[in-house]
């Protein structure tokens, strides 16, 4: 019968005769008998393969090569080796594709730079197999929470006419021939205007909000920001909910349930997985995850925060700055050392948040950064304004085009009313729930400034 390996892991396959098809990862021959390293992809764990010189395709076996894609037909025996409770004793077998003996990924360490050289070959090894795992069970985890609490999912649009953020960090989209001509009639381009690959989802999400109350995103947006950090790239996912007849206080307990929820379901699903990284990725990636499961936030006010690093005994090496935002050593030692357990900082300087944040009392605004050990800043939210007339005037604060806008305002007029929202990046929270550091680890083709391969 045509199985899987994870099959052979979680059913009594002892004794039954197996159809196995997958590729080699190792090749281990010896006279009277040979191990192969055996993995299709549909687990983890590989299996180990044992052959024996009284099989008549004993030399036809010991050519197969690493790297290629097999079909072996065999009986599942109790392995005498440690290390494995069960292996599979090949009767016969099919080479479905060769492969040659440069194949790249031989069974030995690989930086992680070499790796992203041969980014569609790398899931085949270890840590590649866990990260993307992960970020599959993440990202079935995201639509299992907001499914469940009648969130409805909105495709918003990839290509936009606005730029979300007011950061004005866009590509731009363009059927014009820019490469002869220094000046572009952007009209008789092909929407008619000025078009860019989205920052955010947020603003369309918004309008569905006010009909379906509960709303979230979860799709790729881009930044034209040329920087060469570990946690940016250029093109990423976001995850964004929005919701009607909510404020500030009601979206971070939404924003500590969901994180919660994710990481637990991540715990269970990709619990191997979880184990390989702890060990040889972040010592400790295990206790960390199981104690933000069981951890209750702090929330704080932004001045609070800055007051507690002020008064602090930390040598920083930026110093913190009422009015200046939070730098990663800050927000490591609110989490880490000073509170112990993930924090939220709320009602932020309007100055350094965006204009659709909404306008406190006192030149605040009511936006909220969700810090946690381990990562600092993992999600960023807010109170949305929904008062036209203020919102007019932070547009018109921070050089906003508000014609472009026009649809976004007049949500105000139509039947609008408090509602909040929230980003997470979904490739930071990779790095945090996998202790891969490096963003380009975490994304199967990365695209970064200077680097659009594959």
């Amino acid at each position: 019968m045509k199985v899987d390996v994870v099959d052979l892991y979680q059913k009594d396959l002892i004794g039954k005769e197996v159809l196995l098809q997958g590729w080699i990862r190792n090749h281990r021959k010896q006279k009277e008998f040979g191990f192969i390293n055996f993995h299709d992809g549909t687990f983890f764990k590989p299996v180990q393969l044992i052959y024996r010189n009284d099989n008549e395709n004993f030399e036809k076996i010991q050519k197969l090569r690493i790297g290629s894609a097999v079909e072996i037909e065999g009986v599942v025996i109790v392995s005498e080796g440690k290390g494995q409770e069960f292996e599979v004793e090949i009767k016969n077998f099919k080479l479905k594709g060769d492969c040659p003996e440069d194949y790249p990924i031989q069974p030995k360490r690989h930086s992680r730079e070499f790796m992203r050289e041969v980014a569609h070959l790398r899931p085949r090894t270890n840590l590649y197999q866990a990260a993307f795992r992960v970020r599959s069970v993440a990202a079935m985890a995201i639509h299992k929470y907001f499914q469940e609490r009648r969130y409805v999912y909105v495709h918003t649009p990839i290509i936009t006419g606005n730029d979300g953020e007011g950061a004005g960090e866009m590509f731009k989209v363009t059927t014009l021939d820019i490469e002869n001509s220094k000046v572009h009639d952007f009209s008789k381009d092909f929407f008619g205007k000025k078009a860019n690959l989205t920052v955010t989802g947020q603003l369309h999400a918004e309008a569905f909000a006010l009909a379906y109350k509960r709303v979230y995103t979860f799709g790729p947006t881009f930044r034209a920001e040329k920087s060469h950090t570990k946690i940016h790239a250029s093109e990423f996912w976001m995850i964004e909910p929005e919701v009607a007849f909510c404020d500030l206080d009601e979206i971070m307990d939404i924003e500590e349930d969901m994180l919660k929820f994710i990481v637990k379901y991540i715990l269970k699903e990709a619990k191997v997985e979880i184990e390989f990284l702890d060990k040889f990725v972040e010592k400790g990636l295990l206790e960390k995850l199981e104690k933000l499961v069981t951890s209750n936030s702090v929330r704080i006010k932004y001045k609070e925060a800055i007051n507690i690093l002020l008064t602090s005994r930390e040598k920083f090496e930026i110093q913190p700055k009422m009015g200046d935002d939070l730098a990663t050593e800050h927000e490591k030692y609110l989490t880490e050392k000073h509170f112990k357990s993930p924090v939220f900082v709320y009602d932020w300087p309007k100055d350094i948040k965006a204009f659709y944040m909404r306008l406190n009392e006192d030149d605040t605004v009511a936006a909220v950064d969700l810090l946690v050990p381990g990562a600092g800043e993992l999600i960023g939210g807010s109170q949305r304004e929904e008062r036209i007339d203020v919102l007019k005037k932070r547009m018109a604060e921070m050089n906003i085009d508000k014609e472009e806008l026009e649809w976004y305002l007049r949500l105000r007029n139509y039947g609008g009313c408090v509602h909040s929202g929230y980003g997470m990046g979904f490739e930071r929270f990779l790095i945090y729930v996998t202790g891969i550091e490096n963003i380009r680890d975490v994304i199967p083709f990365p695209r970064t400034p200077g680097n659009c391969e594959f």
